[in-house]
């Protein structure tokens, strides 16, 4: 211990600060050349329209480019939160040593060199044969002991944080870049982290309560965000209410992952994941060609999955200050492999509502979610099963974006088609319910309840569309999943449609697209009369 002591006891951790800042620094500036690279390199290239052999060449090593300085951001701020937890435990080691040292004198003793805390002497040696002698003696050094104990773990504990700093950093290669392995061992390496620095995936909320999710993350400091977001990022992108710009960092990372994953096993991939791996290039690459463009027309990834025939949380518009919000849930045989199409009615739609907006469109953001199990073609579009399981997931997610928003609550509309509307319908009418100002629904075939009264939403602000040949509108409602909604003594409002069939509500021009502008602007839709 004597060498320990003293180094202990004298530390300066000027060095040790100038590291950890230096590792950060690192890791900022990764983080923001991966993201200059997509706005201004990879995302002006989709956008230009690039495309042949050599895009598709070019594309890859960009992906695998901006891939490695992911890793590399990851790692670095591994590193620096090993190192930033090193020093607070040496600190605190040092201030208990220390104070041991002081409470030691303070009491008479001697500290010597080597920490050795010295017996004191209590009477003159002279009477020590002095019957009470021995007695006054222990009185005397009654702390010795503690001072000792208080010592010896002070320096133990230094000992410990150095140590187990040393295994972990050891076991990071800030360098591990290559994209077959690096993402892989990063992820290993942030559980050996996480448990050194007490941030245990434990900690994270379980998404039951957006509200809870989002004071749980605003009460974390800056370094510690950081921290979950390289270590969990699956976990940290699909907890709803927290900002949608941080749940799309995390589920970009995911993503970057995910695709790297089917570049190593490109060769053997089956026909599901070849689907997937299809789905989720196009949907970076949508992604990347609006990093580059207007603010109000960046795309944020608030979710995906490719389990079953996968799911998608994509915003036009950042909905956390938007003024109007607009969540599109699709209907019937919706799936990850044709998402494309979703988002582009939710860019038309965003641009219908910007046309009558205060801003214009920059205070619109519309998001097309596909977070449940649409039903195919078959017998599941009959039963009301694929809705009631998705309905608590949509409610938690509208539920998000008001505890998400920043300032004045923004003016929520939920739109939905076709079955998806019977998913909308299922989760309005239970818990809580959408917590909604407006609702739209389109080609509806039924919203699980008999009446409108028996949503949560106003049925001043239920709009019903359906073109008069939308052979689901006509034929499937009023069957399993509820009466027609568009009957008058269903309590809705009709919005005028002048569009044919079951997916012409989209039509650029259309006063359907219009209308649907217009509500999620927050003003009523015209009538089919004015032209």
């Amino acid at each position: 211990m004597p060498e320990k002591f003293a180094q202990l006891l004298a530390q300066d951790f000027t060095d040790l600060d100038a590291a950890t800042a230096a590792w950060k620094r690192l890791a900022t500036t990764l983080g923001r050349t991966k993201t200059g690279s997509g706005g201004r390199v990879t995302g002006p290239l989709h956008e230009a329209g690039w495309t042949g052999v050599s895009a598709s060449y070019g594309f890859d090593a960009l992906r695998a480019t901006e891939s490695k300085l992911g890793t590399g951001q990851v790692n670095a701020r591994l590193i620096s939160t090993v190192l930033d937890t090193l020093h607070t435990r040496m600190a605190a080691a040092q201030r208990t040593l220390r104070n041991a040292v002081a409470d030691a004198e303070a009491a008479g003793h001697k500290v010597a060199a080597d920490g050795w805390v010295e017996p004191k002497t209590a009477v003159d040696p002279r009477h020590r044969h002095d019957p009470e002698y021995a007695e006054i003696q222990r009185r005397a050094n009654s702390g010795l002991g503690e001072f000792r104990a208080r010592i010896e773990q002070a320096v133990t504990e230094a000992e410990t944080a150095s140590y187990r700093a040393g295994e972990i950093l050891h076991q990071i290669d800030p360098f591990d870049l290559g994209k077959q392995y690096g993402a892989d061992n990063a992820r290993k390496d942030a559980a050996l982290v996480a448990e050194f620095t007490g941030l245990s995936e434990k900690d994270i909320p379980d998404g039951k309560s957006p509200r809870r999710s989002a004071r749980w993350w605003a009460a974390l400091d800056e370094d510690v965000r950081d921290f979950y977001l390289a270590a969990f990022p699956e976990r940290i992108g699909a907890l709803d209410g927290l900002p949608a710009g941080t749940r799309d960092l995390a589920n970009r990372a995911v993503l970057d992952m995910r695709l790297n994953d089917y570049d190593l096993r490109e060769n053997g991939l089956g026909h599901h994941d070849r689907s997937s791996y299809r789905a989720l290039l196009d949907l970076k690459s949508r992604m990347d060609a609006t990093d580059s463009g207007a603010a109000h027309k960046r795309m944020y990834l608030l979710g995906f999955s490719t389990e079953s025939d996968g799911r998608a949380i994509v915003a036009i518009g950042n909905p956390d200050t938007a003024r109007h919000t607009a969540v599109l849930v699709p209907g019937t045989n919706s799936q990850l492999e044709n998402f494309g199409g979703q988002i582009d009615r939710v860019n038309k739609l965003q641009n219908a509502a910007g046309d009558r907006s205060v801003g214009k469109g920059r205070d619109v953001s519309v998001i097309a979610w596909l977070g449940y199990n649409a039903p195919e073609y078959n017998n599941s579009i009959v039963t009301q099963e694929r809705a009631l399981a998705g309905a608590p997931d949509l409610r938690d997610f509208t539920h998000g974006l008001r505890a998400g928003h920043e300032g004045a609550p923004t003016h929520l509309t939920v739109l939905a088609h076709s079955y998806g509307s019977t998913t909308a319908g299922a989760a309005d009418a239970g818990g809580r319910g959408l917590d909604a100002d407006d609702m739209v629904v389109v080609g509806s075939p039924g919203l699980t309840v008999g009446r409108a009264e028996q949503l949560h939403i106003d049925p001043r602000h239920l709009w019903v569309g359906a073109a008069s040949n939308d052979h689901i509108s006509n034929h499937a409602s009023g069957l399993t999943l509820g009466p027609d909604p568009k009957d008058p003594g269903f309590g809705a409002q009709r919005m005028y449609v002048d569009t044919g069939g079951h997916s012409g509500y989209w039509d650029d021009g259309s006063l359907s697209l219009e209308n649907q502008g217009r509500i999620i602007a927050g003003k009523d839709p015209r009538d089919g009369g004015l032209g």
